[in-house]
């Protein structure tokens, strides 16, 4: 591990932010992971439950450029990746670079898109560039994509398709805050003063410097194999249990192997341990999971959750 004052930055950067924000953990924690693994996230919930606010109050303690993308149905490619001018001076086409070149993207209400323009995004995310005619242009570091999509209102909506799920590191429910926490959202919006701000408490290359301590957490051959035997009972859950076998149509692809085994290091990281235990990979099996496996008809038509399918899983699969 590094030094006590390196090691100590989340926990700095957790109490920077809930100046603005109020509850909502788990989204903190994810987006830290996130962070720490180079992985995006996926938001889904209610309008209000300031999913916006979260990752502009991120962007602003650690410094860093931050550009939300409404998107909408008439979104064209060039309006988030950029395009090419032609410079009658020059008699040549320069780039005019979009909004996705910013370090932090919120890419609100992704599942109004059409195709294109979610590929735009998957090639983004993916490959960390963006091609404009002949020209590969490097986005800046780091980079994150925080998409949001809205449970409720699904009319005029695209569904993403399996392929760029799989590229999210975690899908996160949100829910409502408690009573306690909707009174202290209250008393702290409810007035005319200007809310209060945040200020850069991380920088860029301590960032940098956790990712290659996260590199050097252990992480034990038996929790790797555990994590390899969960990610293949999701594709075929009769072999764990034959009531769970009907409920799945297709399991988590290997990325899913990969991104549990490096989010475990990087919890591992955040609670100050320099080795996973069985409990990481239990506490985030449910981000990583529930948008990679697609439940059967027979599934929606007893309303069972994939949340409740990975739960079942986990129960029946020892621990090591």
């Amino acid at each position: 591990m590094n030094t006590s004052s390196q090691e100590q930055w989340p926990q700095i950067l957790r109490q920077e932010m809930s100046k603005v924000l109020i509850g909502q953990e788990e989204l903190v924690d994810s987006l830290l992971l996130s962070l720490l693994t180079q992985g995006h996230v996926l938001l889904e919930g209610a309008p209000g439950l300031a999913k916006t606010l979260a990752i502009k109050t991120l962007s602003e303690c650690l410094d860093v450029s931050f550009s939300r993308l409404q998107f909408t149905p008439d979104l064209l490619p060039a309006d988030l990746i950029g395009t090419l001018i032609y410079n009658p001076e020059k008699h040549t086409f320069e780039p005019k670079l979009g909004p996705i070149f910013s370090q932090f993207i919120l890419a609100d209400e992704i599942n109004r898109a059409p195709a294109k323009v979610q590929s735009a995004l998957l090639e983004a995310m993916q490959e960390k560039q963006v091609t404009l005619g002949e020209t590969t242009h490097q986005l800046p570091r780091p980079f994150l994509v925080l998409a949001t999509q809205n449970p409720i209102d699904q009319e005029g909506t695209y569904p993403l398709p399996e392929a760029q799920l799989d590229r999210f590191l975690f899908k996160i429910i949100i829910n409502y805050p408690s009573m306690e926490e909707e009174m202290v959202i209250l008393e702290k919006m409810s007035t005319s003063a200007p809310p209060e701000q945040v200020q850069p408490v991380v920088s860029v290359e301590q960032l940098a410097e956790s990712r290659k301590a996260v590199d050097n957490i252990h992480i034990d051959k038996n929790l790797n194999q555990y994590i390899v035997q969960l990610v293949q009972a999701t594709r075929d859950l009769s072999k764990i249990s034959p009531e769970l076998g009907q409920l799945v149509r297709a399991g988590a692809s290997p990325r899913a192997s990969i991104q549990l085994a490096l989010s475990a290091k990087a919890l591992a990281y955040l609670e100050g341990r320099d080795y996973v235990i069985p409990q990481d990979i239990k506490k985030l099996a449910h981000r990583i999971l529930r948008h990679r496996i697609l439940l059967s008809y027979e599934a929606e038509a007893q309303d069972i959750s994939a949340d409740q399918v990975i739960t079942s899983l986990l129960s029946k699969i020892q621990l090591p």
